[in-house]
């Protein structure tokens, strides 16, 4: 029979669901386009995606969840390191 450890039961080391990072991705992504003063119609043509992916990624009320190829091909067209898109 094994003898039970003492140790305390670690915590969970995640806080947040993919609903949480997807939801800073978009508000990011927002963000940097008008930064840089870009239509929608203006980062699809840059990123080779349509006009309606970037509207559908950035509308929160529509549940696109973009992969992270295409969000690395969006933080190029940006002009960021992808891990910007990622902070709150």
């Amino acid at each position: 029979m094994r003898k039970r450890s003492n140790k305390p039961i670690m915590k969970k080391a995640f806080k947040h669901n993919d609903e949480y990072y997807y939801n800073i991705i978009r508000e990011n992504i927002r963000k940097y386009r008008k930064v840089k003063n870009l239509t929608q119609q203006d980062l699809a043509d840059m990123t080779e995606l349509s006009r309606e992916y970037i509207c559908d990624i950035e509308n929160t009320s529509r549940d696109k969840h973009p992969t992270v190829a295409v969000i690395g091909r969006i933080a190029e067209a940006l002009n960021i390191d992808i891990g910007e898109l990622f902070k709150r």
